[in-house]
């Protein structure tokens, strides 16, 4: 049996390819248009086409925008300007009677997150991510310290050395590789999260959904 999951505010679709990985269906929504997302997409609001629609699904991931939670120097400055999105995406997660998954920065209002390193998963990045979640998930501990790892955000992918900037950028490609995505631009990259992340996730869920 495949099951179908729902992705909301899917951007690019970085955990969409996760889930993809672990066995489900996956259909995007998002209000941009996302003409590199892999699978299914519907153009419109997250929130709306879960009203009307998420309980026809098996299950249900959303990343509702970060901005207002990042504790990056220059969106911070800026961060009460941006709706606080998560409290409203809980309620229409749980309205639907489905599993969830909620994914977002450190700093945002989940409840009782589990928290993702790209390093724990054997990726060249450390991108820590926190996951609330309807159903019971232990994470690997985190495994940062004195590894080597890429920074992709902006317009720039550098690779820093224990925490200390190497002083060279990098290309596209070698964000791709640490990321474990080959098919987002530059810019989609920076905002994505890496497959591996939802990957885990998903085959945790799946062991859920078979009980």
């Amino acid at each position: 049996m495949t099951y179908r999951l729902l992705d909301l505010f899917s951007g690019a679709g970085g955990a969409a390819m996760g889930y993809h990985r672990a066995g489900f269906e996956v259909v995007g929504v998002d209000h941009k248009p996302q003409k590199h997302y892999p699978f299914a997409f519907v153009l419109g609001d997250a929130l709306e086409y879960c009203a009307a629609h998420g309980a026809e699904f098996d299950a249900i991931h959303a990343s509702p925008p970060c901005q207002r939670y990042t504790r990056a120097q220059n969106a911070a400055k800026n961060a009460a300007a941006h709706p606080d999105l998560v409290p409203a995406t809980r309620s229409a997660l749980k309205s639907t009677g489905r599993p969830f998954i909620i994914e977002n920065v450190v700093g945002a209002p989940l409840l009782n997150p589990a928290t993702i390193c790209g390093q724990s998963l054997g990726l060249g990045v450390r991108r820590h991510r926190l996951f609330e979640t309807s159903f019971f998930v232990m994470t690997p501990p985190c495994q940062c310290r004195g590894q080597d790892y890429y920074v992709i955000f902006g317009h720039e992918v550098r690779n820093r050395r224990h925490g200390s900037a190497a002083g060279r950028k990098n290309s596209i490609a070698e964000g791709r590789i640490a990321m474990g995505i080959d098919w987002m631009t530059r810019g989609e990259l920076s905002e994505a999260i890496p497959p591996a992340y939802t990957e885990f996730i998903g085959r945790r869920l799946l062991e859920d959904l078979h009980k």
